[in-house]
């Protein structure tokens, strides 16, 4: 089932933008969800939004995806997701 939506971003890349968009550059993985859709930045798909499990997924070390990408992002629990410098 087509969503109607063209992804512009990688689900990376939009959580990038809104981590440089807050202060100290670190949010919740909560938050990076909810401003993800606000922003419309992401969607799945299936046409939904990418929840936090998703962007836990992909920040977290400990996961596959997570892996590929911790050249970017720093995961600390409970949930919080910052740049790597």
């Amino acid at each position: 089932m087509s969503s109607g939506h063209t992804n512009l971003l990688k689900l990376h890349e939009a959580i990038a933008v809104v981590l440089l968009s807050c202060e100290n550059r670190t949010a919740s993985i909560q938050y990076i969800s909810e401003e993800i859709a606000r922003r419309g930045l992401y969607f799945q798909k299936s046409g939904g939004i990418a929840p936090p499990g998703q962007i836990r997924l992909r920040t977290h070390p400990k996961t596959r995806a997570g892996k590929t990408y911790a050249h970017l992002f720093v995961f600390t629990e409970p949930g919080l997701v910052g740049p790597r410098r």
